[in-house]
């Protein structure tokens, strides 16, 4: 059964994620392959190291997706995306449609029955616990200090919303009240990823991320993680020995217009994309915007021919063009290479 090198990040602060609409008052849950990628790059580039004139540092990596832990010496639970096409189940009791429709992440232990055409949410609906379609073997995590079992809860991320102020930095006008939406993960929980190729310059980027942060508002201690050699592992997916169609398991931006229509060119093909680009980051250019571009969204199926997993897409500059007085030197990586497994549907 093939194996994934898997990264995984437990968060020991709350952590807000903008969204497109870059509303404060919501965070996603989750991040993007392209945001922790450029992440990782922007690390590398304050250290020194040469970025090369291509931004490809050598590895691939899939969005990072959740799992539930319940200790640091308690077995992990790992969830991938839920396939956007999946066959509609024959319900018995129509009042589970609602519940089926919910479910976004699958068990990696189910996953590759899923994978392999062998699995429907609607067959096993007992075990649906809100978002996340969980394993048999994982409905209970754990013991508790009395010996007692432990279920699986599925709020091991959850959100709370908090209030929050804008002071004028001239004491001029009055203070502006907002809302903050955080996310908080539960025990020893967090979020992982998968990667394809040589870590070497992923390791030395990830170990200055940790004390960096990810998400908003780092500098009032949002977004920071515990990483070091134990957080690294394998685990196994045991994807169909050939399929027609693949899974995205990372943002993707194809290379052409060519490669685009072969891979929608199926009647099974189902996908959603996300308009990607945001603010600049790198002083004094941070009241610019960056170029905008589409992006498909993990768990998007699409046709093409394979018998293993693959990479696809293509690492786009998005650095904006301005005039000279504040031209920007540096290309702005925008990575839409993406992890691909056959799925059959």
């Amino acid at each position: 059964m093939p194996k994934f090198k898997i990264y995984k990040l437990h968060f020991t602060s709350p952590v807000h994620l903008g969204d497109t609409r870059e509303d404060y008052g919501i965070s996603l849950k989750t991040i993007s392959s392209d945001t922790l990628y450029a992440a990782l790059t922007s690390c590398l580039a304050k250290i020194g190291k040469q970025i090369p004139n291509n931004g490809d540092l050598g590895f691939t990596i899939s969005s990072l997706f959740p799992f539930y832990q319940q200790d640091k010496e308690s077995k992990a639970v790992y969830f991938l995306p839920k396939p956007l096409k999946s066959e509609l189940p024959n319900l018995k009791d129509v009042e589970n449609a609602k519940a089926i429709k919910k479910v976004q992440w699958i068990d990696i232990d189910d996953f590759s029955d899923f994978l392999n055409g062998k699995a429907n949410i609607g067959d096993k609906s007992e075990l649906i616990k809100g978002d996340y379609f969980v394993s048999k073997a994982h409905l209970i995590v754990g013991k508790d200090d009395k010996g007692k079992d432990v279920a699986f809860d599925n709020k091991f991320i959850d959100t709370k919303v908090s209030p929050r102020v804008t002071v004028s930095r001239t004491g001029q006008e009055d203070a502006i009240p907002f809302y903050m939406d955080r996310v908080y993960f539960k025990d020893h929980s967090g979020l992982f990823f998968l990667v394809e190729g040589d870590t070497k310059l992923l390791d030395i980027a990830i170990d200055i991320l940790q004390y960096e942060g990810v998400g908003t508002d780092r500098n009032v201690g949002n977004g920071f993680f515990e990483y070091n050699k134990l957080s690294k592992s394998e685990i196994e997916i045991n994807y169909p020995d050939d399929s027609e169609y693949v899974i995205s398991l990372s943002m993707y931006i194809p290379e052409n217009k060519q490669q685009l229509d072969g891979m929608l060119a199926g009647e099974n093909v189902a996908y959603d994309f996300i308009r990607r680009g945001g603010w600049i980051t790198t002083p004094p250019h941070i009241s610019f915007r960056k170029n905008a571009i589409y992006a498909f969204t993990p768990g998007s199926i699409f046709s093409a021919e394979a018998n293993q997993p693959f990479i696809q897409g293509k690492i786009h500059d998005l650095k904006p063009e301005l005039d000279f007085d504040s031209r920007i030197e540096h290309p702005i990586w925008r990575n839409g290479k993406s992890i691909f497994i056959p799925i059959k549907l």
